[in-house]
């Protein structure tokens, strides 16, 4: 498949790459670090080096999937929110590319059926970081009003980190735990539960949660 991986130097982006590459796919990293791309994905990546809201209908025509890993400081993470309607307004009344969206964990319910995002309001430091949990719960719910494109959505754990892919285990809207008790997904499981999902869709316009085994 032709896979398009948006931002593809962060940590879920750089995992996935290497994922669809070892798979078999034909990937393009879209990025705005050519050179930080050949570094970290190899000097033989394809690359789109632009602004992602410099991007036309045609630089992203042929694709079968659009992975949107962007990534922004807090101060303008209200760009989350740019960028997926920007990528929907694109794409409104079709089926194709795919459009797969990779969102925080704030939006998941906790194991008393509370938003998990009003228990990261209260984490001592939030004020610092937690304009980035709120803008993807408001991605999420922008999301889930649009009806005539092709998307999904993917939630990590309550934490998401590097590491080397095990089994994931997949949920819908509460946060899940691993089998040691923590609610924890790496880079590599993440990548893995894409790339499934990719090449074997059954989410259809919704959102699903990984986490580590």
């Amino acid at each position: 498949m032709k896979l398009a991986i948006i931002g593809a130097t962060g940590m879920a982006g750089t995992a996935l790459y290497k994922e669809s590459v070892s798979r078999g796919h034909d990937v393009t990293a879209i990025v705005r670090n050519k050179e930080r791309a050949d570094s970290l994905l190899g000097s033989d990546a394809k690359v789109i080096n632009k602004d992602v809201f410099e991007l036309t209908k045609s630089d992203l025509a042929g694709f079968d999937v659009i992975v949107n890993a962007f990534a922004t400081a807090p101060d303008q993470a209200y760009l989350h929110l740019d960028l997926a309607a920007k990528l929907i307004a694109l794409f409104r009344e079709t089926e194709s590319p795919r459009l797969f969206f990779i969102l925080g964990a704030a939006s998941l319910l906790d194991s008393e059926g509370n938003l998990f995002l009003d228990t990261l309001k209260n984490v001592p430091d939030a004020a610092s970081w937690i304009s980035i949990p709120i803008e993807a719960y408001k991605t999420l719910n922008f999301l889930r009003s649009v009806e005539n494109v092709n998307w999904v959505g993917v939630s990590p754990s309550a934490e998401f980190v590097p590491g080397e892919a095990v089994v994931p285990i997949l949920g819908k809207d509460d946060l899940l735990t691993s089998a040691t008790g923590e609610s924890i997904v790496t880079s590599g499981t993440m990548a893995v539960a894409i790339l499934n999902e990719i090449e074997a869709p059954q989410f259809i316009r919704t959102r699903f949660t990984v986490c580590n085994q």
